[in-house]
């Protein structure tokens, strides 16, 4: 079955229709990464988004559930140039069109995904719709897609109540002793962050985006932390408000993506959105302490200015090598350190994963 993807800029491709059969609007994402398209997939924050692989061939090993972010995906719709139904691989579970279909996420493939991803680089990130109805009035179509905005997908996307794991949860070693107790504010959490701390040692709770300060804190947590997670930062007035509250607590806190935005926002900082932003498994961040350059793994359309962060506040501790774009703040009156790429990374790269190690030492401290 035929499938069109309609730009809001009139430039329309024609390919073959895979997963779902809905019809959508979205805003069209490229992501560089060669492997991993089912964390991309389960990553909540992809939610409000449709996502361009430019990797030719996507789905060659296959699902295996074991690898999702996610219990289910947020993510609106997946764009290819090859899809491989068949995938080959002993922990394979399901093919990648079998996910698409089960998850309900429309998608096309045959398309010419490197022309799509230099024009969404040459005009910046536009809104899409994904249809198997070829429209007979382009005009009305382009209206309607220009009027799609990302809104409410934190919301969508964070735990709806408050979930407690222990070393052996999540496939992590049940032998491990616990040491420290952490509290997740989730606005969008992947489960690989989770592990990170479980293997550490670390007693996990994981509280939904709204949740009061308060409750956190009287929970008396070792350390906070702040997750990944989509959308705008600043749409979310009242997670900033709370940020306040635990910044003055003198509670050791790593935030990480979304997590280092609305940090910053309630710091004083100021955020913008990226042209096309940072959407892959290959970006370099440079550690200005250090000296240190690790390749990243990245998924964000928003960044913090670098000429609103106060002096007084924080300085800039990680950087990207590519743009010179803030990739990381150091809090100089407080234990806090967070960081705009993903040292959870996972299928990888795994460079950053020290960060976590890092965070333990704070809260030893």
């Amino acid at each position: 079955m035929n499938a069109y993807l309609i730009l809001e800029d009139g430039t329309v491709f024609t390919g073959k229709s895979i997963g779902s059969k809905k019809e959508v609007i979205s805003e069209i994402v490229f992501n560089t990464s060669m492997t991993g398209y089912l964390e991309v997939l389960t990553d909540p924050s992809y939610a409000g988004q449709a996502v361009v692989m430019t990797y030719p061939l996507i789905g060659n090993y296959g699902i295996c559930n074991q690898d999702k972010e996610a219990k289910k995906s947020n993510t609106d719709a997946f764009i290819v140039r090859e899809l491989a139904r068949l995938g080959s691989n002993f922990r394979k579970e399901e093919s990648i069109q079998q996910f698409l279909v089960e998850q309900d996420i429309p998608g096309i493939e045959g398309i010419d995904t490197r022309a799509l991803t230099k024009r969404l680089r040459e005009k910046g990130t536009m809104n899409g719709m994904i249809t198997t109805e070829k429209p007979e009035d382009l005009s009305a179509v382009l209206e309607k897609i220009k009027k799609y905005s990302v809104r409410g997908v934190v919301d969508k996307v964070t735990t709806k109540e408050i979930v407690s794991y222990k070393p052996g949860d999540l496939d992590t070693d049940s032998n491990i002793s616990i040491t420290k107790k952490v509290a997740i504010l989730d606005v969008g959490t992947k489960f690989n962050i989770a592990r990170c701390l479980l293997k550490r040692g670390c007693e996990v709770t994981i509280y939904p985006a709204r949740t009061k300060a308060e409750t956190i804190l009287a929970s008396h947590p070792d350390g906070i932390m702040l997750t990944n997670g989509p959308g705008d930062p600043k749409e979310c007035t009242e997670v900033i408000e709370e940020l306040k509250k635990l910044y003055a607590s003198d509670i050791p806190i790593f935030a990480i993506c979304l997590g280092h935005q609305l940090m910053a926002l309630a710091c004083g900082c100021d955020t913008e959105k990226m042209k096309y932003g940072h959407r892959g498994a290959n970006h370099p961040v440079k550690d200005l302490k250090t000296g240190r350059v690790y390749i990243s793994s990245q998924n964000h359309g928003y960044m913090v200015k670098e000429s609103s962060v106060p002096k007084e506040i924080a300085e800039v501790a990680f950087v990207n090598v590519n743009d010179g774009t803030v990739e990381g703040l150091r809090y100089l009156q407080k234990n806090i350190f967070t960081v705009q790429f993903h040292p959870e990374a996972c299928a990888g790269p795994k460079d950053s994963e020290v960060l976590f190690d890092e965070f333990i030492k704070m809260m030893e401290e």
